[in-house]
């Protein structure tokens, strides 16, 4: 049997992809090798904003009196909460399945290999389709460090197993490991961040790191920065150099290494068949890889930026080019967010970049101590700030509740390029974190 597109992994951009194809009438069949969902689903986005979700609800508890509620006894059961985090993965994933099979896609559960450039083969059986997409996910970047296996990763955290600990070192202060921090001082676990560069979430612009360790240190979450990690310990001590070259010693009952993912590739194809790989496998702007009918899309793909919409979007673009469509998706901006309390989020770019190259920009910051639900709320000190170039809006960021939710406004507007004036002409509902945009781009 022959399909027109076989797809080779089924997280967002795979599952993604093989939903809009089989809406298109493409005769589809997708691989998994473990369950529908990938990573993202399975052992990332989803059971870790669950994981979080818990942390925060327990800390609100514990803030109860400043509201006038009244609780006793609060304590944390981490049984109940791997059970709820359970049940919001397999309920999503029955929801993806359904809608795989409502779109007729054939799903194999196996180990995909790419044989050639129009054959997988898959638990010994031989599949011939006309396309292919590699949607192979990633898996968590282990730099070498001595004593490395004597700590876990961000998957080993969210496995059945696993069990809170009285105290933790994170190594890597990105968006992976500022997460489980903050998801774990909530729990009451006692969190050391080690991060080496110079400020948290290194990818962003400094000002929303230095924030976010403002935030953990009234946590009590300890941060240190400018640090490069030497050795791990079989007792779990950590050494490194600190940002002024001295030898140090931290010690907990757990260390976890958050330095990243990396594509995952390894085993793909089979035989004498090969595809130009570097960090990730290399493609065109339009996921095309050096064999014209074979695509790549989400972490697997060199140079893509790690997030679950990426792929997604990715994954229907290419379904679009298979229909020699105009692809539906700007990937030119890409909306992120990092689920801390409170939460932050950003699009477009950046001080930092603006200033590397040498642009002129404006910014406009709107304070939540200025606004009412933030008040109401008891939100931590936070903004949102619109950045523009000749009076077009390139950039945003966001640091208050709810803020992943407030970034898709900013998005639009740096798609569309709109001016701030036009921004200030949409009315926005009081009282609503969302009216800082509006205030923010009347000052």
């Amino acid at each position: 049997m022959r399909y027109d597109v076989m797809i080779i992994g089924g997280g967002p951009g795979g599952y993604s992809a093989a939903n809009k194809a089989g809406k298109n009438g493409l005769k589809t069949i997708l691989f998994e090798k473990d369950q529908i969902g990938g990573t993202c689903l399975n052992r990332g986005c989803i059971p870790m904003k669950a994981l979080i979700q818990s942390a925060r609800v327990y800390r609100d508890a514990k803030q109860g009196e400043l509201f006038g509620v009244m609780a006793e006894n609060l304590s944390i059961d981490y049984g109940t909460v791997k059970e709820r985090r359970d049940f919001v993965v397999s309920s999503l994933r029955g929801g993806i399945e359904k809608s795989l099979k409502a779109n007729k896609v054939e799903t194999v559960k196996g180990f995909a290999r790419i044989i050639d450039k129009d054959r997988i083969s898959c638990n010994g059986e031989i599949y011939e389709g006309d396309h292919i997409i590699i949607a192979a996910g990633s898996i968590p970047a282990i730099p070498p460090i001595e004593g490395r296996e004597y700590a876990i990763t961000s998957d080993d955290v969210l496995e059945k197993n696993h069990q809170l600990k009285e105290s933790i070192i994170i190594i890597g202060g990105g968006v992976i490991g500022c997460e489980i921090a903050d998801a774990f001082s909530g729990f009451g676990v006692k969190v050391t961040v080690i991060e080496m560069a110079d400020h948290l979430l290194p990818t962003l612009d400094r000002e929303l790191g230095t924030r976010l360790a403002m935030f953990f240190k009234k946590k009590g979450i300890e941060v240190i920065c400018s640090a490069a990690v030497r050795k791990i310990g079989a007792d779990h001590s950590v050494a490194y150099t600190d940002k002024k070259g001295e030898e140090r010693i931290a010690n907990a009952d757990e260390v976890l290494i958050a330095t990243g993912r990396r594509a995952n590739i390894v085993s793909l194809t089979e035989g004498n068949f090969s595809l130009e790989t570097g960090r990730g496998i290399v493609s065109d702007g339009n996921c095309r890889t050096n064999i014209g009918n074979i695509f790549v899309i989400g972490d697997a793909r060199q140079g893509n930026i790690q997030l679950a919409h990426v792929a997604e979007a990715q994954g229907e673009n290419v379904i679009d080019l298979i229909l020699e469509k105009e692809v539906s998706h700007d990937m030119n901006v890409i909306p992120s967010g990092v689920y801390t309390d409170p939460e932050i989020a950003s699009v477009g770019l950046g001080e930092d970049e603006l200033k590397e190259k040498g642009i002129a920009y404006q910014t406009k910051k709107y304070l939540t101590g200025a606004n009412g639900k933030c008040l109401i709320e008891n939100s931590e000190s936070g903004f949102v700030k619109i950045i523009t170039v000749d009076n077009v809006i390139v950039g945003g960021q966001i640091i208050t509740p709810h803020a992943t939710e407030l970034i898709s406004e900013l998005a639009v507007a740096v798609q569309k390029k709109l001016k701030i004036g036009e921004l200030s002409e949409v009315i926005h509902p009081h009282p609503t974190i969302s009216e800082m945009i509006w205030d923010g781009v009347k000052l």
